[in-house]
């Protein structure tokens, strides 16, 4: 099975959805019910963008789930009490990033976002090792891959790194549980990781098709934006979350009458985006 999918595109605009992998590998070997895992997904995420590669846009797809392997997570996030051994790498020691592990939610994550634990065993270090290189390199080779040619192109690149949360924040799944979401949240890491005028520009033209939007709260953008976004030199990245109540049933992941709606914005934001040069 192919871990990762990446289409080339010929504009500034790359896409990237790192959590909507629906493909549970055999060496998973997960304790938790399938149904209880997969509402950690954010399922059907590449199905609403599903239009972007035929308008040129570079797209970016992980098949594997997230709760088998976060790429939106550094290397150094590693819940090191899942481990039957040490590990030989380096460990985060940021109090920001260890509030997420302390969660369950690293690299590898030890619950759901309702606090059900995935394992009943200790996974080995060489395991996940092994999901580092076959899932987490690839993806984030083939994003900085989309980006710099973007940028090669153009001089310029907008990254819109794709995702789905709850209409309600679950207890596990950021430090707001209970949270009853916006139906967007366009997070730029306070303006470090894509210009104020872009992020603000974007959440306003989402308004204008009706929609709530919140700014960095309670999503800020993690590794994937944090990695690749450096406006200085007209790399831009923000992450896009969607209340998954627009588009599906979050209890039976079935879509709703208001996936076509919801799509058709995304492809009038799509377009919006091609329009934008974010240079000075």
């Amino acid at each position: 099975m192919q871990m990762v999918t990446s289409i080339d595109g010929r504009t500034p605009l790359v896409l990237d959805s790192p959590h909507s992998g629906t493909h549970y590998p055999a060496d998973f070997r997960h304790a938790c019910a399938l149904p209880t895992l997969r509402r950690a997904e954010d399922t059907h995420v590449e199905k609403l963008y599903a239009f972007a590669p035929a308008l040129g846009v570079a797209w970016v797809e992980a098949h594997f789930p997230r709760s088998y392997l976060d790429v939106n997570r550094d290397t150094t996030e590693v819940d090191t009490t899942l481990l039957d051994g040490p590990w030989p790498h380096p460990v985060a020691t940021d109090p920001v990033v260890l509030s997420k592990v302390r969660l369950g939610k690293g690299l590898v994550w030890r619950c759901t976002d309702d606090g059900v634990p995935i394992y009943d065993r200790l996974l080995g270090v060489q395991e996940v090792q092994s999901r580092i290189d076959t899932c987490w390199q690839p993806y984030h080779a083939a994003v900085a891959h989309a980006i710099d040619a973007a940028h090669g192109r153009h001089g310029y690149s907008i990254h819109i790194n794709c995702h789905s949360m709850p209409a309600i924040a679950s207890s596990h799944a950021t430090e707001f549980p209970g949270l009853a979401h916006a139906d967007f949240v366009v997070g730029n890491r306070d303006d470090t990781t894509s210009s104020a005028a872009l992020a603000q520009a974007l959440a306003q033209q989402l308004r204008t098709r009706g929609h709530s939007v919140w700014l960095n709260h309670p999503y800020k953008g993690v590794e994937l934006v944090r990695r690749h976004g450096r406006p200085a030199q007209h790399r831009h990245s923000l992450q896009l979350e969607i209340n998954r109540r627009l588009y599906m049933d979050e209890q039976t992941l079935e879509l709703n009458d208001g996936f076509a709606p919801l799509q058709d914005t995304l492809r009038d934001m799509v377009q919006w985006l091609l329009e934008q040069d974010p240079r000075p």
